[in-house]
């Protein structure tokens, strides 16, 4: 197995000088080098210790096969997450930049042509923003919109008096004294 890892380490050495040879010569970008010197080594140190490791019985079978099953189950478990995570990251960034507040009335626009999403702001939480659209509060309609959604369109906020909205919109919402200064 020592040997193994020494004759790695002598073929990286050469390796690395052909590199800065080429390099040198070609007059190539040190961010060329570079990539190919990790590229070259990671091959070079993953081939040996998968050789390392099977002389000492372990199947390349089997330890290629847990490789591309962790593969798989980490792809699949980032994907799944990534909408999720997201939406969390984009409620960090409505809070930060002050994109909108509870109380606002906001548009998300889908196009020149289309009306978009409208109502008043009722609630921002970590995945969904609440719009309430129409009717009371106990009749009307809400839309729950994903917080990347206001990233991925243009956002419309109106200031001073809004549009007009049914009444009872207008009336749970704050007024613009109560509003925190932008």
């Amino acid at each position: 197995m020592a040997l193994i890892l020494l004759g790695a380490w002598l073929l990286y050495r050469i390796v690395r000088r052909l590199i800065e040879q080429v390099t040198r010569g070609y007059a190539l970008p040190a961010n060329v080098a570079m990539v190919t010197r990790r590229t070259a080594g990671f091959l070079i140190f993953g081939g040996a210790v998968l050789w390392a490791l099977e002389r000492l019985g372990a199947s390349g079978a089997v330890l290629w096969t847990a490789f591309t099953g962790f593969a798989t189950v980490g792809a699949v478990a980032f994907f799944a997450a990534w909408s999720v995570l997201s939406n969390m990251f984009c409620a960090l960034l409505i809070f930060t930049t002050r994109m909108f507040w509870p109380g606002d009335t906001v548009e998300v626009i889908e196009n020149g042509e289309k009306p978009g999403f409208k109502g008043r702001v009722l609630d921002i939480n970590l995945v969904f923003t609440t719009l309430e659209e129409s009717g009371s509060a106990m009749e009307g309609t809400t839309l729950k919109i994903p917080n990347s959604m206001f990233f991925q369109r243009a956002v419309r906020r109106w200031h001073g008096s809004a549009p007009t909205l049914p009444p009872a919109i207008a009336a749970a919402g704050p007024s613009a004294t109560d509003r925190v200064p932008r």
